[in-house]
């Protein structure tokens, strides 16, 4: 290693970084061999690696050695630190070179130690000269003072003087406070003693002011200040720097209004109200007047905005009535119409197109005596004149190409004329409140519909006839809106059997109400085949499949339609001859039953899969109910709770339903108001029934023999039977009934065969055997001697069907009680 022309340093600074792709490098032993050498070395200082490898590096030195010195750097090297320093090399051709140079730790080549000596020339630094310094601060876009520690101006620079209008001249020996007292003088000058004081430095300090450069209009500066040191740590003034950051001060209020405005207006789905909202945030923040002007159809909820002008036609004044007025004056004098009075106001000479498909309008300078004021609106040219409006913005309303109104801004109070950026800003406030009262305008018309549509898909009046005492509970998780996916249904069906149906459809609004009423359609239409509630839910599991497979098929062309994302679903069927109710859920809650004396227990059914979800079975499970026993059917919303436990829900059902109240519909309404939390975080549902028993002088019964002489026999007993009832209107008619249904079952169906007579709501006629051939009602000929049977029951019968049983079938027809 040759001798350091400087002191070494043991740190580097960012300059002083080396480049291992560029600078050269070699390997030195430790007694000063060169052991290797790099193509960067040869490149650096001229010699070939052949001519300097085995060589003392010492050639390589244009000083002469010092061996303390070398000693010193090898002894810092072998404790792990390194060294870095600045000497002066000999160049092969003889001349001498400056570079910097890294000595690596040592490290071991075999037996050998060795150093990793790595280096690059040392370039010369610029240097600026006095005069492009002086002109580089006069010149800078940034204003600069010095201040003396008495605050007095020692210096100042050209942008400086530019930005107060004061000259220099006035300026140097007087304080800032005697200057530019509109300009928070004695902030600044507050700040500047505390860099005196402290020594430590304030940077980005924004303030407003005004200066004598431009009085009238107020500016945004950031300043900086940093104290002047001298010698030691003496602080001998202060320097300070100034920029004009009116731009970046005004786009970050735009910004901040506009984010303000997003929270204050459009917090209600009201028309007026939302347009109320816009005046009310624009002043005095923005204007001095406010006026919200909206089209008629838009106010009536009926119409969709501006239609547009015919061709050839003169365009007309936009019907429009005053939604919304502000202003700083107390009662709104400006104003010409008030809040709810019909307007036809634009700005002359404009017409309806600036509300169709122009831009927001800006009038700088309003002038009262302007002719089209004078002539086409002379009342509003005498308000102009009376209250000093001087300048005036109108933004059109519109929202999803739909034209809405006219919002107009004006100021009088505020002297400083409207300008382009306050165009951007009533443009970002018009266009966020049309958004809003748009959102209005469809809510209320889609809200009626979703009303409408509520209202005809769910029961309009529940019935469980002789067999079960109704009563029920809606409540949608939006009140206002009143819409959702929760559903239930009481359906009479055959041999005094009542179908009961909960369900709930994943989602709120009136997508989840139009699934809901196609589901229930298809449960409706599957309880009239008399199906078992297993099956059903299988059936309409496979029906939501196939729905969600046609409308995922139909992609966005099938918009129109509403795709299903889930519901569960709960379907009992309840036979008050026995008591014995069978029920089959969907991924649903159970239900409840309370025992007469007012035990409650949740029945253990299979849960089963929600619906949509396809391949896995339904199980039907069956209970039998006591009667006056209380049967409840729900959705999770009612057991959920705020804390959304729904075991601790389901423990308070039961507490609730467990105490004796009065009737069902009391008890029902007063389940959902202990229950149900507020705000109601989901629809919910309830149905409570009370079961009933048909009595044993309901219900008539006998054994068939499968003997065709036996049929008159049981044609004399069932209309005997219908004597004891007071129905012998009904005999002769019966007797026909019960002679075609068994004589059927006694040729075509299989022992054993039973007839069943029950008196309910209507009379029913049952005969049941062991076969599962379904019946079927033909048309017979004039020739042939039978095949009328059926027929001639559905011509006496009021309906008829046939459902089938673990046991085989029961042919079954009912007839209207007199």
């Amino acid at each position: 290693m040759g001798s350091e022309r400087k002191d070494v340093s043991t740190s580097t600074g960012p300059g002083d970084l080396f480049d291992a792709a560029t600078d050269a490098a070699a390997v030195v032993s430790g007694d000063g061999v060169v052991l290797g050498w790099t193509r960067g070395a040869e490149a650096l200082l001229g010699y070939a690696a052949p001519e300097i490898v085995g060589a003392s590096v010492a050639r390589l030195s244009a000083v002469p050695g010092d061996p303390v010195r070398v000693a010193g750097i090898a002894q810092r090297c072998r404790t792990g630190s390194g060294w870095s320093g600045l000497i002066t090399a000999r160049h092969r051709d003889g001349h001498p070179l400056e570079v910097q140079v890294r000595v690596s730790a040592t490290f071991q080549m075999g037996r050998d130690e060795c150093f990793l000596v790595s280096a690059h020339e040392r370039k010369p630094q610029w240097a600026m000269g006095r005069s492009v310094l002086e002109g580089f601060l006069t010149r800078s876009p940034l204003g600069m003072a010095v201040m003396d520690p008495e605050l007095r101006y020692l210096w100042l620079n050209d942008t400086l003087e530019r930005f107060g209008g004061v000259p220099r001249e006035q300026r140097l020996g007087r304080r800032l406070s005697e200057l530019l007292p509109g300009l928070q003088a004695e902030t600044l000058e507050g700040l500047m003693r505390k860099v005196l004081a402290t020594g430590v430095p304030v940077t980005d300090y924004e303030y407003l002011g005004w200066s004598w450069a431009d009085p009238h209009r107020r500016r945004a500066y950031s300043s900086s200040f940093f104290p002047l040191v001298e010698g030691g740590d003496t602080v001998t003034g202060v320097c300070y720097i100034v920029m004009d950051v009116t731009e970046r001060w005004s786009a970050r209020q735009l910004l901040s209004l506009v984010n303000e405005a997003g929270t204050s207006i459009g917090t209600t789905l009201d028309v007026l109200r939302t347009a109320q909202e816009l005046a009310d945030f624009a002043v005095p923040r923005f204007a001095d007047f406010v006026i919200v002007d909206l089209l008629e159809p838009v106010l009536s909820t009926e119409g969709h905005g501006a239609p547009p002008p015919d061709a050839g036609s003169p365009p007309a004044r936009p019907a429009m009535r005053r939604a919304a007025l502000r202003s700083v004056r107390e009662g709104c004098p400006e104003a010409v119409a008030g809040v709810g009075e019909r307007v036809a106001f634009l700005p002359p000479p404009h017409d309806v197109n600036l509300l169709i498909d122009g831009d927001p309008l800006l009038v700088p300078v309003l002038d009262p005596s302007d002719e089209a004021w004078a002539e086409q609106d002379p009342v509003r040219a005498q308000r102009i004149r009376e209250y000093g409006l001087h300048s005036l913005i109108a933004a059109p309303l519109r929202a999803r190409n739909t034209a809405l109104g006219l919002a107009t801004f004006v100021r009088s109070l505020n002297s400083v004329p409207f300008g382009p950026d306050d165009v951007l800003l009533a443009r970002e406030l018009v266009a966020r409140a049309a958004v809003c009262v748009d959102n209005a305008r469809r809510y209320s018309r889609e809200h009626t519909a979703a009303l409408t549509l509520q209202r005809s898909l769910l029961p309009p009046v529940l019935t469980g006839g002789t067999a079960l005492e109704v009563a029920s509970s809606y409540r949608p998780a939006d009140p206002v809106g009143g819409v959702g996916g929760d559903w239930f249904d009481v359906i009479p069906l055959s041999g005094a059997r009542v179908g009961l149906v909960v369900g709930d459809v994943v989602g709120h609004g009136i997508t989840a109400a139009a699934s809901m009423g196609r589901l229930r359609t298809a449960v409706q239409t599957l309880a009239d085949m008399e199906l078992p509630p297993d099956e059903l839910l299988a059936h309409l599991d496979d029906l939501v499949l196939r729905l969600s497979e046609e409308e995922s098929a139909a992609g966005p062309a099938g918009h129109g339609t509403t795709a299903f994302t889930g519901a569960t679903c709960l379907y009992a069927v309840y036979d008050p001859v026995g008591g014995r109710c069978q029920l089959a859920r969907a991924g649903h809650p159970p239900p409840i039953v309370v025992a007469p004396d007012g035990r409650a227990h949740f029945p253990e059914i299979p849960a089963g899969p929600p619906l949509g979800l396809g391949g896995m079975a339904f199980q039907a499970t069956e209970i039998e109910l006591a009667e006056n026993s209380l049967f409840g059917l729900f959705t999770n919303g009612l057991i959920e709770g705020s804390d959304r436990d729904v075991e601790r829900g389901m423990s308070r059902l039961e507490e609730v339903l467990g105490r004796p109240e009065g009737d069902l519909d009391t008890l029902c309404a007063s389940a959902v108001r202990q229950l149900v939390p507020v705000p109601q975080p989901d629809d919910i549902a309830l149905l409570l029934t009370r079961t009933r028993r048909l009595g044993a002088d309901q219900v008539a019964s006998w054994d068939v023999p499968v003997d065709p002489a036996a049929v008159g026999d049981l044609r004399t007993r069932a209309a005997r039977r219908l004597t004891d009832w007071g129905l012998g209107d009904l005999a002769m008619t019966t007797e026909l009934i019960v002679s075609e249904l068994v004589t059927n079952a006694i040729r075509h169906a299989a022992p054993p065969i039973r007839l069943r007579l029950l008196l309910d709501t209507r009379l029913t006629c049952e005969v049941a055997d062991a076969s599962s051939t379904a019946p079927r009602l033909r048309h017979a000929r004039s020739t042939d001697e039978g095949g009328r049977g059926l027929f001639l029951v559905a011509q006496v019968a009021h309906r008829w069907g046939a459902r089938y049983t673990g046991e085989g079938k029961i042919i079954w027809a009912e007839q209207e009680l007199p």
